[in-house]
């Protein structure tokens, strides 16, 4: 019998969505409705521009960035970590990749850390919420959310690698199962107002598991996930999605694949959030990543901002463009 690790089977998935891709093409098919308005960069009515890269992460420690998330009390700041068979780091760049710090999170296991995510409560302190949600081999009943009062950057805060890295104050954890089946899931998304927490499986046999988990830290109890529905996105596989976020206004989200990202609108005379669910997404053209796994809104929501698995992985900036 052969036995594949992890990384390989993540390779071998996403070559059997560039078969997928290849064959569609040449059937003539199309997987985009009318309203998924495709983003080539060249458009000027698009949402986006093209996408450009603003640097490299320097870290030699950030091998596998799988999530990224802009804080929102430190401009200019983002936080990512690293996937399963690290420890429990997180690292603070620029959008120039440039290493910010090193930080170990206090009261925490990184087992499999797919996504990160910022929260900004009403009195303005800053939260980095780490979402242990990953399971490939769909055995775990039981996952996590870590919150984590967000680190504060300077040039003396942080440690220059994992040797002397800070240690953070101790996080909160929160376990929750989901209340029909165990899945595999990369996105972890907050609500800048609610405090909601979502989560998104990933799933190469169906669109993605839409979960809301109301938020309950310090608790032993193990909350139960709401499932909301299912998500599609304008690809083959349409559910195998690797990292999510939610903007700072609540008016988007976007999330990705191994070949692109797309973003959700709710409509302008909607007032409740899940109803971005019910929306036809538009699709962005992220730019060459290796292994795409992280993407997140720049704190003002005008940007993407997109990283990569593999050490000293490209940074990825796409603007929303403006519209007389």
């Amino acid at each position: 019998m052969v036995c594949m690790s992890n990384k390989t089977i993540a390779k071998f998935s996403a070559f059997v969505i560039l078969i997928g891709l290849f064959v569609n093409t040449f059937a003539g098919c199309s997987f985009t409705s009318p309203h998924q308005a495709q983003n080539t960069g060249n458009d000027p009515k698009a949402a986006f521009g093209p996408p450009r890269v603003t640097g490299k992460i320097a870290s030699k420690d950030i091998t596998e960035s799988s999530g990224i998330a802009a804080s929102r009390c430190q401009p200019g700041v983002f936080w990512t970590h690293n996937d399963s068979g690290d420890d429990a780091f997180i690292f603070a760049i620029n959008e120039k990749g440039d290493d910010l710090g090193t930080w170990r999170v206090q009261n925490s296991e990184n087992i499999d850390w797919e996504d990160i995510a910022e929260f900004r409560d009403p009195s303005g302190k800053c939260f980095i919420y780490i979402g242990e949600v990953g399971d490939n081999k769909i055995q775990r009943p039981v996952h996590a959310v870590y919150r984590v009062k967000e680190p504060t950057v300077s040039d003396a805060s942080g440690g220059t690698d994992i040797k002397d890295a800070m240690n953070t104050e101790p996080a909160d954890q929160m376990k929750f199962s989901y209340p029909d089946h165990n899945y595999n899931a990369e996105t972890l998304m907050v609500h800048p107002v609610t405090g909601d927490i979502y989560v998104l499986t990933k799933r190469f046999d169906g669109p993605s598991g839409i979960y809301r988990i109301k938020p309950s830290f310090g608790s032993d109890a193990v909350v139960i996930a709401e499932r909301l529905g299912e998500i599609a996105v304008p690809n083959v596989p349409n559910g195998y999605l690797t990292g999510g976020d939610i903007s700072a206004d609540g008016k988007h989200l976007v999330v990705c694949d191994y070949t692109a990202a797309y973003e959700f609108t709710l409509p302008a005379n909607s007032t409740a959030f899940d109803d971005i669910w019910k929306q036809s997404p538009a699709t962005i053209d992220r730019g060459k990543l290796e292994q795409g796994e992280a993407v997140g809104y720049t704190a003002d929501g005008n940007s993407l901002i997109l990283t990569s698995e593999k050490k000293h992985s490209p940074v990825i900036v796409v603007d929303r463009q403006k519209h007389d």
